[in-house]
């Protein structure tokens, strides 16, 4: 009787039922952790876009300065800010250099991450841009045909073009 019974126990195995039971729970925990994700995703984009808009104002706010200062010449009406993102890469003429040396304010332009046009634009032409002046709702670069070159006569701030609200219920456009 006791040899029956040792080989009943070692022939044990998973029935169908503890199978179906432990797929179930595991395709529960699929879609449980699927949201998360995706969560995941979209606040590390937007961990990107903060860190982008303040790579861009620094570097708007830095060219000002510089303007302000007297190392970038400028005519007696304009505002002081950089007629395009682009210039902040290209470098302008310090004016104080005799050797014409010139000031740079960004290594490139950050694409913004929620940009959801054509993947071949420039990253300047991803973002909104505003003019000094003009009223933060009326970004001329929010138009999606309109490039950051036609923007306006300066760039005051850059803004992102999606339509998408951020995790804290603020509208990507006004971060």
């Amino acid at each position: 009787m006791r040899l029956r019974a040792a080989r009943q126990f070692e022939q044990r195995g998973f029935t169908l039922i503890e199978l179906v039971v432990t797929l179930a729970l595991v395709g529960i925990l699929a879609l449980a952790i699927m949201p998360f994700s995706e969560l995941m995703v979209q606040r590390q984009k937007e961990q990107q876009l903060s860190d982008a808009l303040r790579e861009i104002r620094t570097a708007l706010d830095a060219y000002k300065e510089a303007s302000d200062t007297g190392l970038i010449d400028k005519d007696a009406e304009a505002s002081g800010y950089p007629p395009t993102l682009s210039v902040l890469v290209t470098g302008v003429k310090n004016a104080r250099d005799p050797k014409g040396g010139l000031l740079m304010f960004l290594r490139h332009v950050p694409r913004d991450p929620f940009f959801s046009g054509d993947p071949d634009t420039l990253a300047e032409d991803t973002w909104s841009v505003r003019s000094y002046g003009e009223p933060p709702d009326q970004a001329a670069g929010g138009d999606p045909g309109m490039s950051s070159e036609q923007a306006g006569k300066d760039v005051f701030d850059v803004s992102s073009k999606s339509d998408r609200v951020g995790i804290n219920g603020v509208p990507y456009k006004q971060w």
